[in-house]
C-alpha cells in the first residue's frame, strides 16, 4: 500500500475510499469511482503526492465522462475539492 505525501510534509497511508467518495460526489458512478481509485493506487509507487492524486483523479474522470453524457464531472470534482480542501 503506498503512502501519501501531504502538502504540509506529513505522510499518511493511501486510502482508496477517499478517492471513491470524492469522485462519486462529482457525479461519477460508484463503479467509475472505484476504477479511478484502483488505477491511482496501482500506479502510485511507494509514495504519491496529493497533487499527483488530484491530477490522476481529474484525468480518470475526464476519460470516463465523454462530453455527450455529462461534461461536468471534472468541474464538479474541482469545485468539491476546492470547497472541502479550501484551495484553488
Amino acid at each position: 500500500m503506498p503512502n501519501v505525501s501531504k502538502r504540509d510534509g506529513r505522510a499518511e497511508e493511501f486510502i482508496p475510499e477517499k478517492i471513491v467518495v470524492s469522485a462519486a460526489k462529482s457525479g461519477a458512478s460508484p463503479q467509475a469511482a472505484r476504477e479511478i481509485a484502483a488505477e491511482v493506487e496501482q500506479n502510485a509507487g511507494a509514495t504519491i503526492s496529493t497533487r499527483d492524486i488530484r491530477e490522476r483523479v481529474l484525468e480518470g474522470l475526464g476519460r470516463r465522462n465523454p462530453q455527450r453524457r455529462n461534461p461536468q464531472w471534472r468541474e464538479n470534482w474541482h469545485v468539491y475539492d476546492t470547497a472541502v480542501k479550501r484551495r484553488e
